[in-house]
């Protein structure tokens, strides 16, 4: 064998501490920091912390050490602020209210987000729907609240809500209400008041006809249906007329049916036989009334006490009994867009494959929702619960303007008492500090449980 005549190979030198020498790639010249130093870093960060500290965290600080402070913040009270909160009867109220706003509004409008979300999917015109739901999000809170403040009037000439109602209760009651009306005082008049009905003094026959003359009547509470009244006549049945019995200039005759004068449309009239109600009638627009198939016999017509009531008004939204109801319904009117649109991004996530299968296992879409939808729903739909639960503790721009002075006490809520006791008229802002602090407490852990479902979604 001869030797090769390059030589044996050499073996790669040795660095200090014996072993093989690092390339140049490895050399410390060629190390470099990815991305801007700290230095740079903390330049950028400081301006925005700066900020933060400012704007957030210096009021925190300082609406805590000025909640163990009188109003006049010179006299230490400790925890005072924070016994009054407990112990004061409105500040019971308002935290009652917002006990109610945190388990019925988020409840809602999760609800109605779902419910959107899911038609939204089955319906041609998804894309106006989600547009018409969705609008609200659009008009800031304020402006909602000065919405539903018209909404809300109790006159149903101004306030939908009552102009909805009323169409709808008038469609299926014709009764007129005659609020002040009566009959004419005197023993000249054929009729008389009976604990707040209209009966006729004397009984009357089947064919006899019936004058039931009435004064009293507003001109605003005259329906426009009104016609002029007409006369009865002697017939087969037993008939009559209720008319206004008043004529401009006192030109008419008392108890007489004169031509001018108007009839009561819509009044409800009675034949009564032996203390029961035999048969039941509805005056015309000219007044008069008569009762079909009636057996002969004497009877007393009357004209029941809910003819003189005042009509139906609809309901008195921004009364004491309603505002907490009547202000949420304008809370989920605003927010049930953006839980719609939420559950709708998580309903697209949804694998169809997991529907598919179900169905073709002969699940019903009920059972479908309900045991396949809905779970893997769930975490869109805590995250929408839990955001909701934030705004309703935080809600005042729609309490401040909906609930009228009168009832604000009723329909309180601890943002909004907050602001009146510190600004609105209180002065006492160690109180108002003390209650910012308890909002503070309560919304924090709804906060942190947001932050902590996000950081496992982007993981």
């Amino acid at each position: 064998m001869t030797e090769r005549l390059d030589g044996p190979r050499q073996a790669p030198p040795a660095d200090d501490a014996g072993g093989p020498s690092s390339g140049p790639a490895d050399s410390p010249r060629t190390k470099q920091r990815l991305g801007p130093s700290p230095a740079v870093a903390i330049a950028f960060l400081l301006p925005a912390a700066l900020l933060l500290g400012i704007w957030v965290v210096y009021p925190i600080v300082y609406s805590i050490f000025r909640s163990l402070f009188d109003a006049n913040g010179t006299g230490f009270v400790g925890l005072g602020n924070y016994a009054t909160i407990f112990t004061d009867g409105g500040m019971l109220t308002t935290i009652r209210n917002n006990l109610i706003w945190v388990i019925v509004a988020p409840i809602i409008v999760t609800t109605l987000g779902m419910i959107f979300a899911v038609l939204t999917e089955r319906i041609k015109w998804a894309t106006a729907f989600k547009l018409i739901v969705f609008m609200p999000m659009a008009v800031s809170l304020m402006a909602a609240g000065v919405i539903f403040r018209l909404v809300y009037e109790e006159n149903p000439d101004k306030g939908l809500a009552n102009a909805v109602l009323t169409t709808v209760h008038d469609t299926f009651s014709s009764s007129q209400g005659y609020p002040e009306a009566r009959p004419r005082e005197g023993d000249q008049s054929p009729v008389a008041d009976q604990n707040g009905a209209v009966v006729t003094k004397q009984a009357v026959q089947v064919g006899q006809p019936v004058l039931i003359p009435i004064v009293g009547v507003k001109q605003e509470t005259m329906p426009g249906n009104a016609q002029t009244a007409r006369a009865p006549t002697a017939g087969d049945v037993l008939s009559g007329t209720v008319w206004f019995d008043f004529t401009q200039g006192g030109k008419g005759q008392s108890g007489v049916v004169d031509g001018e004068e108007k009839g009561l449309p819509g009044m409800t009239v009675e034949a009564v036989q032996n203390g029961q109600v035999a048969a039941t009638a509805t005056t015309a627009g000219d007044g008069s009334f008569h009762f079909a198939g009636l057996p002969a016999g004497s009877y007393v017509v009357r004209l029941p006490q809910s003819n003189f009531q005042a009509a139906y008004g609809g309901l008195t939204w921004l009364g004491e009994t309603l505002i907490t109801p009547a202000i949420i319904g304008a809370f989920v009117w605003v927010w049930a867009g953006f839980a719609m649109v939420l559950i709708a991004a998580g309903l697209a996530a949804i694998p169809r494959d997991a529907l598919e299968a179900a169905r073709i296992d002969g699940a019903t879409e009920w059972q479908v929702f309900r045991k396949i939808t809905v779970p893997l729903l769930s975490p869109v739909l805590l995250v929408v619960f839990v955001t909701m639960i934030i705004n309703t503790l935080k809600v005042f721009d729609l309490v401040f303007i909906i609930a009228p002075a009168s009832v604000q006490p009723q329909a309180n809520v601890i943002a909004l008492e907050m602001w009146r006791v510190a600004f609105g008229g209180g002065n006492n802002q160690g109180l108002g500090s003390a209650l910012a602090v308890f909002l503070l407490i309560l919304v924090l852990p709804f906060m942190i449980m947001n932050i902590r479902r996000f950081r496992r979604g982007e993981s």
